[in-house]
């Protein structure tokens, strides 16, 4: 008996390949499901990380040139209405919206403190969309990739039992590979979540922090202005 459990265990391909393939349809299917997942994920990954040193870099950038002392105007005409980085996109809010709040006379029409505010809020919550976009298919990935690897477990261990019951055979060696493309699920559901798991709390916190910088910006820019209006 020992030899012919030997013998059957060696004919059997337990490599991933060969457990992929011997493996029912609806368990393929998961995997599939599951691999595609994951190289979503780290898609999403490399890109946000790309996308928020980027944005570091921008800020720290365009923070130096507006601390250097060059009047507000000369920087707002430099960059212009329309620029392409994060912090100078909130700084040409504000100083679009300080121009137009200005008379022919050159008097300033009440409220524009307020609309200045307003207005930087709005592009800050255009960069926070944007910075943001992508993280809640990790969280989503995190969380439900375990559990999808779990059905096609339970799946396979399912179709196991039924083959042990169709051959009336309990030996190892029958009962191995369905259990072993189950575990492989399971497995792959892991190697989808974990991932996501950590880099969606690294990148919310990253991002909190980007924002966190853009509005202390916002702040700081707006009591300049509101300076300027009391003087």
């Amino acid at each position: 008996m020992e030899a012919e459990t030997l013998a059957l265990a060696q004919g059997i391909d337990f490599s991933l390949w060969g457990l992929f393939a011997k493996a029912t349809v609806t368990v393929k299917l998961v995997m599939i499901m599951l691999i595609g997942a994951s190289f979503w994920s780290w898609s999403i990954i490399v890109q946000k990380t790309i996308q928020y040193r980027k944005a570091r870099a921008e800020a720290a950038q365009f923070d130096q040139a507006f601390w250097s002392g060059e009047p507000l105007d000369g920087l707002f005409d430099n960059i212009g209405a329309d620029p392409d980085g994060s912090s100078e996109k909130i700084f040409a809010a504000g100083m679009s919206e300080w121009r137009r709040s200005h008379r022919e006379d050159g008097a300033l029409i009440p409220g524009a403190t307020a609309r200045i505010d307003r207005s930087m809020d709005v592009a800050i919550s255009k960069e926070a969309e944007r910075l943001q976009k992508g993280l809640p298919v990790l969280a989503t990935v995190g969380s439900t990739a375990p559990f999808v690897g779990l059905f096609g477990t339970v799946f396979g261990i399912m179709n196991s039992f039924i083959e042990i019951a169709a051959q009336q055979n309990t030996n190892l060696a029958v009962v191995a590979p369905g259990i072993a493309e189950a575990l492989l699920a399971t497995g792959i559901g892991l190697l989808a979540a974990i991932p996501a798991v950590v880099f969606y709390n690294k990148l919310s916190a990253d991002s909190d922090r980007i924002l966190g910088n853009y509005e202390a910006f916002s702040d700081e820019f707006a009591t300049i202005l509101s300076r300027q209006l009391d003087s």
